[in-house]
């Protein structure tokens, strides 16, 4: 009995390992993004449109308008 609680453990323990392993050595999908100001207002870093206020107030830190960050999504699994 005492056998199989350790296996189990240890199975526990090394999938732990796996799924932090694989979370850390994914790269931050916005890593060094900043955001791009133009005349004083956040832009987009792919279209250079102003970001609208209503994206900003959900989302402070975009780098991207809607559309762009959907389009980069699909591309950037």
């Amino acid at each position: 009995m005492a056998d199989d609680v350790d296996r189990a453990k240890d199975l526990e323990m090394m999938q732990r390992k796996n799924a932090l392993d694989d979370v850390l050595s994914k790269p931050d999908r916005n890593a060094g993004e900043q955001q791009l100001f133009i005349n004083d207002e956040v832009c987009c870093i792919d279209c250079y449109e102003p970001i609208p206020q209503e994206r900003l107030q959900i989302k402070p830190d975009a780098v991207r308008c809607v559309y762009c960050k959907e389009i980069w999504e699909k591309t950037h699994p």
